[in-house]
């Protein structure tokens, strides 16, 4: 089976247009196989106008087909060319085609002639257009003296050319020595006919080296012409004059072309300024899509020139002194072309038929007829054949009528010859498609299925569907004359196998074809426009959907051409990817997704964006004294606009390599008018920006020295303070390089005092910023004024400032100092100020000096560290704080100035009253037995105050933490030690202990401690503390211990019976006690405890071994405390077990044992 194809659909057809210009081709005469006796057709031939190298051997083309196979002879200029007499010329075997062998002798000339091939067969003699073969001629430039030429700036000038005349014309194009192509433009160009045209000329056009050149293009040869010299000379000013034609001349002129060729009209000018050229159609408008220019202007094309074209065209050369213009008529004529050329007739015995020949022209052309390349009015005479005109009628033909008619339409600008035959056949149908021929079309496109034929009658042709389908009607489907069907849209229903029929009288021939329908391509996701900056990356995607059984190939294009070869373009299955993206990446990326049937594109545009190119040209112009225009060129804006341009400035005189910003314009702007200062050596660069950034700066501009002037500005930050008590030293600050306005830059400095009556003091100086006036009285008020000047002049006068002379230290102490006392810790303190003048400087304010002296309580005099506290100012009070309660302090005052403080006053002795005192140092519980607890301090560490007594209080804390009733303890103030008495056995306590004076009560410390268990119990926690360790010891204690967690369910069921049994008390608070893993990190059994409260102990309440308790103590518990046991080693290594309750704010950890009932005495007690 032969697979065949549809034409894929172009993408911008609409409709059935492509398929319609397809079968154009097909609709011509039937082709007759090559198997039937059938005259000869010319196949190929060499074109009319044959020019060949000279260099090569000749090959004259000449080949046709028929049968019988054909024979060939040819003449040369009109008679018989014998080739075997020539032993340089060989006919190709079985074809007419010749090759003269001129590469081993001869000469090409010798076969200069017009050659004309005739193939013949039994059938009839078909014959070849005349073939004119010349060679190609390159011949050299005559020799020729050629005199310099000298001519005044703004003449004009022709260089002429004159190539030498060869075959075919050659290419002119005018070079130096160096073989470098001399620029042209508007002023200077270079017309159709090879000359050199100077509108005026410049000096710079002065050269020797004015070389035309001539390229002829089939030989590959290039001649030379000598070169010209040119000299201008400069003329002070050249004349201005209107425009003039240099060609054509005159004001009209003639121009006759061919219809199809380029119409090619020049209008070259002189003048000064420069003529511009204009175009225009009189009698119409230029046809928009064939109208080019070319040679700036000066040329006018007109492409596939008609007959329509012909008119007055019109030139125009203007410049600002006048304008001229020349009228160009235009003529079209017309070589023969055809409007219906003869086809080849097949026709069986008995039948009609016609051969029609109409061709056009300008002239119009003469039709004659040959048969079998004679004129038909001298051929064999046939009675079937009638001639009338261009058409040739044929009736009742019989096999003789089989003959090669040969039509001819000439006129004076050229010929058309065509070969076509009448074949007298009688043939049954054959069907030439190959059978079971597969066409696979898209869906919803045209299927064209072929059924070539042939037959003689000319067969009629069915189509049918399927096996057994009726013949198919034109309300669905094309028939074509060829013989093909067409289904105008294509659906899946269309598939099947379709039958075509060729019937005539002598019989009837089928052939089958199938058709598959496949889906289309889709794109269902289209690359995107994208904006990169340049160096980055950017990915386009491209997925498609297609027909399952079609596999398509995905290509990239760039601008409609292939990828560059270039490693940053990266293409996966559905991705392109190009990375360090760069400027000349941008463009239009497209996707084509092909199949062997159809084929999708879609495009997106890339564009690389980046931060401008540096400006460039830069150029000032209206140069002023105080100002300048800087005009510049753009960069390429990188396809982000340019929003604005700064431009900076430098000094190359006063700070070189240090740039400036002077201002910003624009985007839009390419000038600013730029202000400048005087005696300032400047130079301007350029910056663009837009949204990505700034460009790089531009070149600097030409440096513009502005004159010199006077300063605009006199020294700022002008100051008058003194160093010493008898000196003014006047500070500024200077004026830079570019402030200056000119050399010589100096500073006159001024004073005088402010409340006198003299006069101004001055002095010139320069290169400091720092002039000293010594001898001034103390701290006296200066007027001070500083003035720039220069060797144009001096600055506007400067403005007066005060300053004052030299400080020295204050001569007085502050008097009537006084001292209240507000509290223990704050005291008030007054003073009468300094008078002013005894200051002798800027009063800064007042400082106190005040310092503890001795304590009340003790009455021994410690001399401590000075504390100073400063007011602001001219106050004459303030605050003391932070003093301490019942303390001895002494004071004085002193006034401060810039230069320091004065005399201190008498000191001042205040005492403090009595204050609370701070909390005992430390708080300590020893000696703790079944019913009393010892409670060891120390004496607060600041008393502030004599100490009356201290106050204890204590209270329970019982097994649901729940505290019990406060007792009060007053206790004598020297006491460091108190014993209690009657306590509950092993019960928690919790103390709050603190100092008191005659001012109040003072902060209190809070301890807690329980008292001791039975000391038989002790020892068997000692004991069992030894056995620890070992192993089959704690696998008892499992054992023991699961049996004690059953013993207290079995309780815990009694005792909501009513029962009662030696721990109840203790495990009414308790809803679901358990056993605690054993820890052998801490030597632990077993807890037991609230399994809902798990403390630590707070900061500073576990108990040392030593059973000291410092407030300042904090360690992190080892247990937490609750409704159980907690275990630890004591230092002794004995084992404690210790029954603690909730605490309230501070829970103390203790180290005694509870005598009380619990799991873990319970356990002791079972071991």
């Amino acid at each position: 089976m032969q697979l065949k194809i549809m034409p894929k659909k172009k993408r911008l057809s609409a409709g059935r247009v492509p398929l319609i210009l397809f079968l154009c081709q097909m609709i011509s005469a039937l082709d007759v196989p090559l198997d039937l006796v059938q005259p000869p057709t010319i196949t190929q031939q060499s074109p009319k106008d044959y020019i060949i190298d000279p260099r090569e051997n000749i090959v004259i083309q000449c080949e046709a087909k028929g049968k019988p196979a054909p024979s060939f002879s040819w003449t040369r200029n009109g008679t018989h060319f014998d080739i075997d007499k020539d032993p340089l010329v060989t006919m190709k075997p079985g074809s007419g085609t010749l090759t003269i062998n001129i590469m081993s002798e001869g000469k090409a000339e010798t076969y200069e002639g017009v050659y004309q091939c005739t193939a013949r067969n039994e059938r009839g003699a078909a014959i070849s257009n005349n073939i004119v073969v010349r060679p190609s001629r390159s011949p050299l430039w005559t020799k020729e003296k050629l005199e310099p030429i000298t001519l005044r700036n703004g003449q004009s000038l022709i260089l002429p050319c004159r190539p030498p005349l060869g075959l075919p014309p050659p290419i002119i194009f005018w070079m130096d020595n160096s073989f470098q192509r001399l620029p042209q433009s508007e002023r200077v160009s270079q017309g159709l006919n090879g000359d050199l045209y100077f509108s005026n000329v410049l000096p710079e056009d002065t050269r020797e080296d004015y070389i035309c050149y001539a390229r002829f293009n089939h030989t590959q040869t290039i001649q030379q012409k000598q070169p010209i010299s040119v000299k201008v000379i400069s003329a002070k000013s050249s004349r201005e004059r209107p425009p003039t034609f240099l060609t054509p001349e005159g004001n009209a002129s003639h121009k006759e072309e061919l219809r199809g060729n380029v119409l090619s009209l020049e209008c070259i000018a002189e003048g000064l300024p420069t003529p511009i050229i204009y175009w225009i159609k009189e009698d119409g408008t230029l046809p928009i899509n064939r109208t080019f220019y070319k040679n700036f202007k000066k040329t006018l094309q007109i492409i596939q020139v008609s007959e329509a074209d012909s008119g007055n065209y019109q030139c125009i050369a203007k410049n600002s002194l006048g304008a001229i213009h020349h009228t160009i008529s235009v003529t079209v004529k017309a070589a023969p072309y055809w409007i219906m050329a003869p086809q080849n007739l097949v026709l069986s015995p008995g039948e009609d038929g016609r051969l029609i020949c109409r061709a056009n022209g300008n002239p119009k052309p003469r039709i004659s007829w040959l048969s079998n390349g004679v004129p038909i009015e001298i051929a064999p005479d046939d009675p079937s054949r009638k001639i009338d005109g261009d058409t040739i009628i044929f009736s009742s033909v019989q096999e003789r009528s089989s003959v090669v008619y040969q039509c001819n339409a000439s006129n004076e600008y050229g010929y058309l010859l065509a070969n076509a035959f009448v074949n007298v056949l009688a043939e049954p149908p054959r069907i030439l498609t190959a059978a079971n021929t597969l066409y696979q079309v898209i869906a919803d496109r045209p299927a064209l299925l072929d059924c070539a034929f042939f037959g003689s009658p000319l067969p009629t042709i069915e189509w049918f569907k399927g096996a057994k389908g009726n013949a198919l009607r034109e309300d669905s489907y094309v028939f074509h004359k060829n013989g093909s069907l067409e289904i105008p849209v294509a659906q899946k229903d269309s598939t099947g196998t379709y039958t075509c029929v060729a019937r005539n009288k002598l019989g009837m021939a089928k052939n089958e074809v199938h058709l598959e329908i496949k889906d289309a391509t889709r794109i269902i996701k289209q690359p995107e426009y994208a904006v990169v900056q340049r160096g980055g990356t950017v990915s386009f995607e491209c997925r498609v959907n297609h027909d399952h059984t079609l596999i398509p190939t995905i290509t990239w294009l760039k601008d409609n051409g292939e990828l560059p070869n270039d490693g940053r373009f990266t293409v996966d299955k559905e991705h392109l990817v190009v990375a360090d993206v760069r400027d000349d990446d941008g463009g239009t990326y497209t996707c084509v997704a092909n199949t062997t049937l159809d084929n999708v594109s879609a495009s997106a545009v890339l564009s690389v964006v980046d931060v401008p190119n540096p400006p460039f040209d830069l150029e000032l112009t209206d140069q002023l004294d105080k100002s300048v225009q800087l005009s510049w060129t753009p960069g390429n804006d990188n396809n982000s606009p340019i929003t604005k341009f700064i431009i900076e400035y430098e000094d190359a005189m006063h700070e070189a390599g240090l740039w400036h910003h002077q201002t910003e314009v624009s985007g839009m702007q390419t000038t600013a008018q730029l202000k400048l200062s005087p005696y300032v050596n400047y130079s301007f660069r350029v910056m663009a920006v837009n949204s990505l950034g700034r460009s790089l700066p531009s070149e600097a501009s030409e440096q513009y020295l502005t004159k010199a002037a006077e300063p605009d500005t006199n020294p700022t930050a002008v100051e008058g303070l003194g160093s010493e008590p008898d000196n003014l030293v006047i500070t500024w600050k200077p004026l830079n390089g570019f402030e200056s306005n000119g050399p010589g830059l100096q500073y006159k400095v001024s004073w005088r005092q402010k409340d006198g009556d003299d006069e101004w003091t001055s002095v010139v100086v320069a290169n400091v910023s720092k002039y000293i006036v010594s001898g001034t009285p103390t701290f006296v008020p200066y007027l001070i004024k500083v003035q720039a000047l220069n060797d144009v002049g001096f600055a506007p006068e400067p403005a007066v400032v005060m300053g004052h002379s030299g400080e020295d230290l204050p001569m007085v102490a502050p008097g009537n100092v006084r001292v209240n006392v507000v509290n223990s810790t704050l005291a008030e303190v007054h003073w009468d100020p300094v008078p002013l003048k005894s200051i002798r400087g800027h009063l800064q304010g007042y400082r106190i000096y005040y310092w503890k002296a001795q304590s009340s309580s003790k009455r021994n005099r410690r001399h401590l560290e000075k504390k100073i506290l400063t007011f602001q100012g001219s106050k004459t009070h303030g605050m003391l704080p932070g003093l301490e309660p019942f303390s001895h302090y002494t004071l004085n005052v002193r006034v401060v100035n810039g230069k320091g403080e004065g005399p201190a006053s008498p000191d001042r002795v205040f005492n403090t009253p009595e204050g609370v005192p701070s909390a005992p140092s430390s708080l300590k519980i020893v000696n703790p037995t079944l019913d009393s607890l010892t409670l060891e301090w120390d004496p607060p560490s600041r008393p502030n105050g004599i100490l009356t007594e201290y106050t204890l209080k204590y209270q329970p804390i019982n097994s649901t933490h729940e505290l019990g009733p406060l007792v009060d303890l007053k206790i004598p103030a020297n006491k460091t030690r108190w014993t209690l008495k009657n306590l509950n056995f092993s019960t928690r306590y919790k103390f709050y202990f603190y100092a008191q004076t005659a001012a109040g009560s003072g902060s209190q410390i809070t301890e807690e401690a329980v008292t001791t268990v039975d000391e038989g119990k002790m020892a068997m926690a000692s004991r069992q503390v030894d056995i620890a360790t070992q192993g089959w010891f704690i696998g008892l204690m499992c054992a023991v211990a699961l049996l004690i967690l059953i013993l207290l369910i079995v309780c815990f069921i009694r005792r909501n019976k009513g029962g009662k049994y030696p721990v109840k008390e203790k495990e009414d608070a308790h809803a679901d006690p358990e056993i605690q893993p054993m820890k052998e990190d801490d030597g632990t059994f077993g807890e037991y405890s609230d399994t809902e409260d798990h403390k630590p102990l707070k900061k500073g309440s576990r108990t040392p071994s030593d059973r000291t308790v410092k407030k300042e103590d904090s360690d992190d518990s080892l247990v937490d405390y609750g409704e159980g046991v907690n275990g630890q080693f004591n230092e002794d290594g004995s084992f404690i077990g210790q029954y603690s309750g909730k605490k309230e704010k501070e829970p103390v950890e203790g180290n005694e044992s509870s005598e009380a009932p619990s799991p873990v005495n319970a356990m002791n007690s079972f071991v």
